[in-house]
Parts: structure tokens; C-alpha cells; sequence
């Protein structure tokens, strides 16, 4: 049997967005077919069942928003700078209220994450690079003398990557712009400003 030619990234992607607007259970082959324009057969070849593309997405998930937070934090300028530029962009994405950019790891660890060891271990997996990478982060600030805080570094990933979570399942309330904005700011100033 011949595999199916296709941009793999790109049918994870769209996997991702059926997901993401459904959840797992309620997304079905038919949803996931029309997402990403293939047929069930081809699904089943790549990823072995639905199972296996929500894997499978999960991966390009974690792997795009690593890409991602690269592109904030690897520019050189001022470490608060960028994470309040990129605790902004984590907002928009929220308020925007377009489910390409939800946060897939949320939904996948609200519905998911107690009953599959996969998908809880590349969401723990996920937690743990993105913790410590940012406390390499916050270590430099604390090294070069832009924070003095009393706890360490990864303390302060920690307490960050907390606030985002937070952030993002209260906005799964559709609260008032303003209200996440303001909250936003609380969490940058709780980590940053306070101790800079």
C-alpha cells in the first residue's frame, strides 16, 4: 500500500484547531477529516487511529510554541521587555476567542490528562522544558541585576507559567477584556516588577 503524500505539519496543525474548538471526545473522524482534507483511511495509516493524531498534534503543539517562545525570548533586549511582550501575546491569543489560537495543552489537560499516561507524559514533559526554560531566563535578570527576588529562578517560572494557566482557563469565561488585561498586569508585576 502507498502512504499518502502530505505536509504533516500542516494536517497537525489543523488537527490541532478541530481539537482545540471540540475537545477530544466530542471531535469525530468526520470533523477531523474535513479539518485537515484527508480521508479516513489516510488518517488511520499515518496516525493509527484519532488517538494517535491527537498525539501526534500534541507534539507539533509543544514544538510550535517552543518555536515561539524562542522568538520572544532570544532577541537580546531586556528580559522583562520581552516577558511582558510575551505575556501580551499569550492575552491576545485568549481574548481573541479563535480557537487556532487556544491553548491545546489546556484542553488536553482538563479533559485528557487523568485518563491517558501519553498524553499527561508529553504534557508533563511540555511543563518541565518550558519551566526551566524559563528560569534560565530569570536567572540572567537575577545574574545581571534587573530582578532581586527572594525566591530563585525557577520559583518565579513557576509562579509565571501558574499565572499563564490561570489566565487561560478564566478566560475560557469570556470575561471583559480589561479584566483579563488587568489581571495580566497583576501577574507581571507579582513577577517582575516587584523584585526588579
Amino acid at each position: 500500500m502507498r502512504n499518502a503524500e502530505f505536509d504533516r505539519e500542516q494536517v497537525l496543525r489543523q488537527a490541532m484547531t478541530a481539537f482545540m474548538a471540540k475537545g477530544y471526545a466530542k471531535t469525530s473522524m468526520q470533523d477531523l477529516t474535513k479539518a485537515t482534507g484527508l480521508h479516513p483511511g489516510s488518517i488511520y495509516c499515518a496516525f493509527d487511529n484519532k488517538r494517535g493524531l491527537l498525539l501526534a498534534a500534541l507534539e507539533q503543539y509543544v514544538s510550535d510554541r517552543n518555536e515561539e517562545f524562542a522568538l520572544f525570548f532570544n532577541n537580546g533586549t531586556n528580559f522583562t521587555k520581552q516577558l511582558k511582550a510575551y505575556l501580551d501575546n499569550i492575552v491576545q491569543e485568549c481574548l481573541s476567542c479563535d480557537t487556532a489560537k487556544a491553548c491545546l495543552l489546556t484542553k488536553a489537560l482538563n479533559e485528557l490528562a487523568e485518563q491517558d499516561d501519553d498524553v499527561r507524559n508529553i504534557i508533563n514533559r511540555y511543563l518541565q522544558s518550558w519551566h526551566q526554560a524559563l528560569a534560565v531566563n530569570f536567572q540572567a535578570a537575577i545574574e545581571n541585576g534587573q530582578l532581586t527576588p527572594p525566591k530563585s529562578s525557577l520559583h518565579l517560572a513557576r509562579y509565571f507559567v501558574m499565572g499563564i494557566y490561570g489566565l487561560r482557563t478564566f478566560a475560557q469565561s469570556h470575561p471583559e477584556p480589561e479584566v483579563l488585561n488587568d489581571l495580566a498586569e497583576q501577574l507581571y508585576q507579582d513577577t517582575c516588577l516587584r523584585f526588579s
